[in-house]
């Protein structure tokens, strides 16, 4: 079975790449700038922005399970529009099809959201977010839509390399002790994902870590599996602050948790250890 990871050389793409090639899965990759440093795939670039690309690619690599964990930020082209271009070729190829998403489709004017809540995006990013949800269910409604929230692990995530250069004196920001998330653990996420896509099953699915914490709270356990000194990581409220955005989303993965084998651990859980520096 051929496997196409959309968006391959990001963070996310990358662990799915290693999990598929080590389930020993045929594995085929795109990138949208420059491929990633892994040797075990066939890289194509592909622009979601041009329906002739999506169509080639698809057409080339014949796969039976496309996961996309691509990011075009707020670039409704690429966000909005790309991946239901995907799923439409998708849906004519007969190949499975996972999409993942974000809790950014969420306004954080409910305690929490489970997979019934109907999004109501408060960003330019998350209105693209949801438009993709729902292009990519009605013209493939078999796809499953993953939705999550803050990606960690090993060191290589952007939550993780910005506590790092607070810590040490070397970016300018802070840390917000009432912005609420889910982090989850990209070889979790990356597990689940190829998981709910090997199961009968379709629809939107909550895909986030099992503990809600602040960005201060997710900074401070980073610091301590790290060896930093968390007392250096500067903290303020967003309630204070003009950024736009949810403040709080706590998403509710325990639905799609029962159908899983796949453990979402939560934050708490998986920084509870030190690091292995390789």
């Amino acid at each position: 079975m051929t496997t196409l990871i959309i968006g391959g050389s990001g963070f996310l793409g990358a662990e799915l790449i290693r999990q598929a090639a080590a389930a020993g899965l045929s594995t085929v990759a795109t990138y949208a700038t420059s491929p990633g440093d892994t040797a075990r795939v066939a890289w194509h670039h592909l622009d979601l922005r041009d329906p002739g690309q999506v169509d080639a690619v698809m057409a080339e690599v014949g796969p039976r399970l496309v996961v996309n964990a691509s990011s075009g930020g707020s670039d409704w082209a690429v966000t909005a529009q790309g991946p239901v271009r995907l799923a439409v070729a998708a849906a004519k190829c007969g190949s499975r099809l996972v999409h993942v998403s974000s809790d950014a489709v969420f306004s954080g004017s409910r305690d929490h959201y489970d997979e019934s809540c109907l999004p109501d995006p408060v960003t330019p990013y998350g209105a693209a977010k949801a438009a993709a949800e729902t292009g990519v269910l009605l013209v493939h409604p078999q796809a499953v839509v993953a939705r999550t929230s803050l990606i960690i692990g090993g060191g290589r995530s952007v939550h993780e390399r910005t506590v790092h250069e607070l810590a040490a004196g070397t970016r300018e920001g802070v840390l917000f002790t009432d912005d609420i998330r889910c982090p989850v653990h990209v070889t979790d996420l990356a597990a689940a994902i190829l998981e709910l896509a090997s199961h009968d099953t379709h629809g939107i699915h909550h895909l986030a870590g099992a503990d809600a914490l602040s960005r201060h709270e997710l900074g401070t356990l980073i610091a301590g599996r790290d060896g930093l000194d968390p007392s250096r990581l500067p903290t303020a409220l967003r309630a204070d602050g003009t950024l736009p955005g949810a403040i709080e989303v706590r998403l509710d993965s325990r639905a799609t948790q029962r159908k899983l084998r796949t453990t979402l651990r939560g934050a708490r859980q998986f920084l509870s250890r030190p690091r292995r520096v390789p």
